[in-house]
């Protein structure tokens, strides 16, 4: 216990630094335990604590304004590009827009601390528009506070997860055994759960953007419902003409109040294999009401040539 203290004592610091940047930039590689290994050294080594906050607070805002100026260049593209890469399901770009529709900039602040919303939270900020200066300050407000709380916690508890590395240590190599296991097991779980949620998203049906803009023009009943979340401080500047907006975070029995009677409904959304849009769907056709998809959301219909509105 006291070779290992010592040893991240001294090299505790490259990886802090290492660990967060990681998988702030997306790696499926959790950095708490590091920085709670950082709180069990600092009860050790006077000082190591604020050395192990800042550099973990740093590695975070590294990554965090690459992500940031990756929105800002490329929109929501990197956003799909994220959830397409990570093991978190489709549906995270709208539940992180929720999020920023909820609770605004308070939103990087809790970020770091509720999964997949760290990783999205930088480049949507950015997608959205937010100032630079704006986001560097609530940004490093949450990254301070998350650092801050995980090394707080090793510290406090650093007579216990001593007794728990000791006991570790005493398995030798069955210890990494086990936590190797440990952490294939959480992999396959997330990715065997994406693949699952895949496969439900796909086998619902989809309609081109043509083939769903002859569809309305060729029938009075039909109609678009975007399904993108919108909030005072989340506004969606555009929209398919005609649309209805669907808050997916208040469906209830009144949510289609004031509709016009449809026979069939064709929800959109701006998030990776349309998981909001069919979501919506999903919902309507438990309404009773007739649902397809619009594949490829409003950026295949932008794509595709087709005319918007001001919403």
């Amino acid at each position: 216990m006291d070779y290992l203290t010592d040893l991240f004592a001294h090299h505790g610091l490259l990886a802090v630094a290492l660990a967060v940047l990681l998988e702030q930039l997306g790696a499926p590689l959790p950095s708490t335990p590091v920085l709670l290994l950082a709180g069990v050294a600092s009860a050790h080594h006077a000082g190591f604590a604020l050395q192990a906050f800042a550099t973990a607070t740093l590695a975070a805002m590294a990554a965090n304004a690459l992500w940031f100026a990756a929105g800002r260049r490329l929109g929501r593209r990197v956003l799909t590009t994220l959830c397409r890469i990570s093991i978190s399901p489709d549906s995270c770009v709208r539940q992180n827009e929720a999020s920023f529709a909820r609770r605004g900039v308070l939103t990087l602040v809790i970020a770091k601390f509720v999964p997949g919303l760290s990783i999205l939270a930088p480049p949507l900020a950015g997608a959205l528009g937010m100032p630079a200066r704006r986001f560097l300050g609530w940004n490093l407000l949450g990254s301070a506070l998350w650092a801050g709380a995980s090394i707080a916690v090793g510290s406090v508890f650093h007579t216990q997860i001593g007794a728990l590395l000791r006991a570790l240590s005493q398995l030798g190599s069955l210890a990494l055994a086990i936590g190797g296991v440990v952490v294939l097991a959480y992999l396959g779980w997330r990715l065997w759960r994406r693949a699952q949620l895949r496969r439900e998203l796909d086998r619902f049906e989809r309609l081109a953007p043509a083939e769903a803009l002859a569809l309305r023009d060729g029938r009075a009943d039909i109609v678009f419902v975007d399904v993108r979340a919108r909030a005072p401080g989340l506004p969606l500047p555009t929209r398919i003409p005609g649309a209805r907006h669907l808050d997916l975070g208040a469906l209830g029995d009144t949510a289609l109040a004031g509709w016009p009677v449809a026979s069939e409904f064709i929800t959109y959304c701006a998030c990776p294999n349309d998981a909001s849009a069919v979501r919506a769907a999903q919902w309507l056709k438990t309404q009773g009401r007739q649902a397809r998809v619009l594949h490829g959301g409003i950026d295949a219909w932008v794509q595709a040539g087709l005319a918007l509105e001001t919403a």
